[in-house]
């Protein structure tokens, strides 16, 4: 296992053969794409930020640091720690593919889930886009 076993891709790029194991982490679905399109293998809708913080981050950069540390307490919520854990588990044996619909690519809650996989694998997170270890 390697830390480039976590990847990040926006929902409206084309999904690539090296992939692996894609799950999109929205609770909303990406607008303008099908299920055709995004190939996913899993919508962890549950993993997606509450509504009420989804709503008061707007994507502000300014925000971030409060955002990943209230989200980060949302995921530590008993049923989203299991569906990190069993993330964790895939990527200890293949690629996982966070797919994301977020237009910024640094301050989204992919960002945050990928850096907590990471944590689950004793993995230093990088909080880059692309790939954990920041490739």
């Amino acid at each position: 296992m390697t830390s480039s076993n976590i990847r990040l891709q926006r929902a409206y790029e084309d999904p690539q053969p090296e992939d692996g194991h894609r799950v999109l982490v929205d609770r909303v679905w990406p607008r303008g794409r099908t299920k055709a399109e995004l190939r996913l293998d899993a919508w962890a809708r549950d993993l997606g930020p509450s509504s009420g913080l989804r709503k008061w981050f707007g994507h502000q950069p300014a925000r971030w640091t409060e955002f990943q540390r209230r989200y980060r307490a949302e995921l530590a919520q008993p049923e989203r720690a299991q569906a990190l854990d069993a993330l964790a588990t895939i990527a200890r044996s293949g690629r996982v593919t966070i797919v994301y619909g977020a237009r910024d690519q640094e301050h989204n809650q992919a960002q945050v889930i990928a850096d907590e996989i990471a944590r689950r694998l004793g993995v230093a997170p990088s909080g880059a886009s692309g790939e954990v270890d920041g490739r």
